[in-house]
């Protein structure tokens, strides 16, 4: 288990983005945070500023060892292989978030947007994978879920590119856009970006509403209607944010949404759910 000193203390209702809010079915809500609190405590690990890298390895080898049943030391994974099998679903989408977790502790830099890509096929696809498998969705729904996911993490990333680089040497803007817009690393340990890093950001965050174009049909894409309206809030919120970091510097302000902002981006998010499974059944009864 992680010890309390790599703890964050970090909860789900602290993330970015809902994580098992009020519009999840209530009995998917307990699967769902026992996949969040192992991927909390691994991310927690992975991040830790002075931890030895070993020792991260080793927790994180601990995990690993609780979601396949070799041994039972992390009652979190415990818990989470527990219910996953009573469910039927396995447990490899936590285990290649797993991988994603071992490559930040042993990666810091990415070398262009492919890299970071891939790297997003274990930090952030493996978690809709999971929310589609935990509600019985069929895996044609993937590709626009690993396009929504990827773009969730690469807002995050944008957000958070001052802190990472200050507090645990990390960088997730790709060194060839850096690069080209003859901006050293260091910058991102200014108080302000400079107009080239500015320029950097908003590329990479136009690179993401490609992404997010592409994740657009997924809230029409999926049979749950419940689990349609938190995609369709997630999307909206995410858009949201990722059009602020084309105008925004995330060094020197937070790119975050106001409560009241929030609360808008819910209720039209609903509304892009809503019309979004309208959609998918005209077409449905065009194809017919």
């Amino acid at each position: 288990m992680t010890t309390p000193s790599l703890a964050s203390g970090k909860g789900h209702r602290d993330e970015n983005f809902p994580v098992a809010s009020a519009l999840i079915a209530k009995r998917h809500r307990p699967v769902v945070m026992a996949f969040y609190r192992v991927a909390r405590m691994s991310d927690d690990i992975a991040d830790h500023a002075t931890a030895p890298p070993q020792t991260k390895l080793d927790q994180l080898a601990a995990i690993e060892r609780g979601l396949t049943g070799a041994a039972m030391t992390v009652p979190e994974a415990v818990a989470l292989r527990n219910v996953l099998s009573e469910r039927g679903i396995s447990p490899q989408h936590a285990l290649d978030l797993l991988t994603a977790f071992r490559r930040d502790v042993t990666q810091s830099r990415y070398a262009d947007w492919a890299d970071l890509m891939d790297y997003c096929r274990y930090s952030a696809a493996p978690v809709g994978r999971f929310m589609l498998d935990v509600h019985g969705e069929a895996t044609t729904t993937w590709p626009a879920s690993d396009a929504l996911c990827a773009a969730l993490q690469v807002i995050n990333h944008l957000q958070d590119c001052g802190k990472d680089y200050r507090q645990i040497d990390r960088v997730y803007l790709p060194a060839d856009a850096l690069e080209a817009a003859d901006v050293e690393v260091s910058a991102l340990g200014e108080g302000a970006a400079s107009p080239a890093l500015r320029g950097v950001i908003g590329d990479l965050a136009r690179r993401t509403a490609v992404l997010l174009h592409e994740a657009r049909p997924l809230a029409g894409q999926v049979r749950d209607r419940r689990l349609s309206l938190e995609i369709g809030v997630i999307h909206r919120l995410a858009v949201s944010l990722n059009a602020r970091l084309t105008t925004r510097d995330p060094l020197s302000e937070p790119v975050r949404h106001r409560p009241w902002e929030a609360m808008g981006g819910v209720l039209l998010g609903v509304g892009d759910a809503i019309a979004a499974r309208l959609r998918a059944r005209q077409n449905c009864r065009a194809a017919a």
